[in-house]
């Protein structure tokens, strides 16, 4: 692994700043208000953007990497995000930025479905598992990460100084590829694009739900936790950024456990996920209760701890297990469905989120104030705290289902294993009785 250590750094590098820009750009929207206009949906699409575009585009780039090479599209993605960044940092108006994020997601699913065939191509082995454990942390820490190093770039160097940094560790990475090497196949046919075949696996689905699972229970809690500490607790940017290590540190910490922990054949990788759902529904529960003005932030410690544990704990592994349920000539359009999924329900539920927040504060509280306290403005904790019961509520309930959903299928796939093992096992069971005669060596 020690000749290719560089390329996997290179391949992490770009990927680290998709995860970053997922979670970390709702840190911005007040200054960015400030500078160009509050108007809401403009201002949300800052966000969503991104999000929407990354989702569209990651299944198209699935396949057209399996068609034209996977490096060349992976150099092809960090190009157009990077294009997108810079666009973003020098955006005069709010239409130019939200198509400079349009522009960055775009380019940021091409980065991502390619990566992780390059990996499967460049390791074998326990290399190849390390990797991927490595592919996985890199993700949940660019996300848990977000909301605290983006708040760190915006008090330094304001909301331009965070696509700037995008598009300099972008800019890096690119340098970087000019050392992968090439990898993918030419003559995939169009019909390919909308190859959802994975999904006959009940494997695959299975493992598909987990990520889905994180957006849901842990992406849109970090998005907007920040928000909600300060409109409730009345906290500073620098505390609120403190706050949030508890969300970011498991997930650093969790995968490289659970990797050492599977690697000695102590635990299997749906008990892991088991533990995962458990986590991500008891720290839910934790936030919307505990998250009120009359009690101490300090009891929402825990429950952010979990929260962290419940995204955290399956990364390392969870691609792996989805991509070795289907053949390996269709990792491409594999990765791209389960890309799809993951970042489509981040868009999608991230966007619920925030939409049955506002709704429910502006009510309560119609016009420009309510508006305001829905970004997170202080004033009104309790109303605030009103949107949040209903907002975290749905998604406790849609990570129920998921879980739920996870155990059946998880089952159908035990089922389906066993019932090919014994139609194989049968014809080789009738053969020494009807073909030989008794008394051989074969009866």
């Amino acid at each position: 692994m020690s000749r290719t250590r560089p390329l996997l750094a290179v391949i992490l590098l770009a990927q680290f700043v998709i995860p970053l820009s997922i979670s970390g750009t709702a840190v911005a929207l007040p200054a960015i208000a400030g500078d160009l206009g509050s108007s809401p949906t403009p201002l949300q699409w800052v966000v969503n953007g991104f999000n929407v575009s990354f989702a569209i585009c990651t299944i198209v780039w699935g396949v057209f990497s399996d068609r034209i090479g996977y490096t060349r599209s992976f150099r092809i993605g960090i190009a157009i995000a990077a294009t997108g960044a810079i666009v973003s940092a020098f955006a005069p108006s709010i239409g130019v930025l939200d198509a400079g994020r349009v522009i960055a997601g775009i380019g940021s699913a091409a980065v991502l479905t390619g990566a992780a065939p390059i990996l499967s191509h460049l390791f074998t082995g326990k290399a190849k598992a390390q990797a991927f454990a490595l592919f996985g942390m890199i993700n949940g820490l660019g996300l848990a990460a977000g909301p605290a190093l983006s708040g760190l770039l915006l008090s330094v160097w304001g909301w331009r100084g965070i696509f700037a940094a995008h598009a300099i560790v972008l800019l890096v990475a690119l340098v970087g590829t000019a050392r992968l090497p090439q990898f993918g196949r030419a003559g995939t046919s169009l019909r390919e694009i909308l190859d959802f075949s994975a999904l006959k696996a009940p494997k695959f689905v299975a493992m598909t739900l987990v990520p889905v699972a994180g957006a849901i229970g842990f992406v849109t809690f970090l998005t907007y936790l920040p928000s909600a500490l300060g409109a409730i607790h009345g906290l500073t940017a620098g505390i609120i950024g403190a706050l949030m290590l508890a969300m970011t540190i498991p997930v650093l910490i969790a995968p490289v456990a659970v990797h050492r922990v599977m690697d000695r054949g102590r635990v299997t990788p749906t008990a892991v996920v088991a533990a995962s759902f458990a986590c991500l529904i008891v720290g839910g529960i934790g936030v919307f209760l505990l998250l009120r003005p009359d009690l101490p932030i300090a009891l929402g410690i825990a429950p952010m701890i979990l929260l962290g544990l419940g995204f955290g704990l399956p990364l390392g592994f969870v691609d792996a297990e989805a991509l070795a349920a289907v053949p390996a000539e269709r990792a491409g359009a594999a990765s791209g469905v389960i890309n799809l999924f993951r970042i489509g329900s981040e868009a999608v539920f991230v966007a619920a989120y925030a939409a049955t927040l506002t709704a429910v504060i502006t009510t309560t509280l119609p016009g420009a104030t309510g508006e305001l306290v829905a970004s997170g403005g202080p004033g009104e904790p309790w109303i605030y705290r009103n949107g949040l019961m209903a907002a975290s509520g749905a998604m406790i309930g849609l990570v129920v289902l998921a879980g739920i959903a996870f155990v059946a299928l998880s089952r159908a796939d035990g089922l389906k294993a066993a019932a090919d093992g014994e139609v194989e096992a049968a014809p080789n069971s009738k053969k020494p009785a009807d073909r030989r005669p008794a008394g051989s060596r074969w009866s």
